[in-house]
């Protein structure tokens, strides 16, 4: 029980430490914060970010002239700019090489997301993040049964 407890306090100093560095890397590269920020893990491969209220206040005021694609088009920019930076963020305070990096924004609901696909941990890891499982194809004969040949 006492173990599944530090994991569960380990994984939320990572989430925590996180979301705390990436405000700092986008309030640097933004010149402002987001007001509310989250971190989870979805899995044990994939972080997921969300940034509330976001957006710049030029973009806020895109919005509301309707130009949303413009504001979510300037997003698409910015990240390609800014991607290597939050890159090395996450992988500095995880610990693990980043595989895939993804930057959505909802112009709308103001809402940034950063997703971050993780390299798997090896099985025998002895690291305190979760370790990945491996997903394996089935075998010819088991993809028939499944088809119901």
């Amino acid at each position: 029980m006492a173990r599944g407890l530090s994991d569960t306090s380990q994984h939320q100093s990572h989430t925590t430490e996180l979301s705390n560095a990436l405000v700092a890397l986008h309030k640097e590269q933004f010149g402002r914060g987001p007001s509310t920020t989250r971190t989870e893990f979805a899995g044990p491969d994939i972080t997921v970010t969300v940034f509330h209220d976001a957006l710049l206040p030029a973009e806020r005021e895109l919005v509301n002239l309707g130009e949303v694609l413009r504001v979510q088009e300037a997003r698409v920019f910015f990240q390609e700019a800014t991607r290597a930076k939050f890159i090395e963020t996450i992988e500095r305070v995880l610990s693990r090489k980043v595989v895939s990096f993804h930057s959505t924004c909802d112009a709308r609901a103001g809402i940034v997301m950063e997703i971050a696909i993780l390299e798997p941990r090896d099985a025998g890891s002895d690291d305190d993040a979760p370790t990945a499982k491996r997903v394996t194809r089935p075998s010819e004969s088991n993809a028939a049964l499944l088809r119901g040949d």
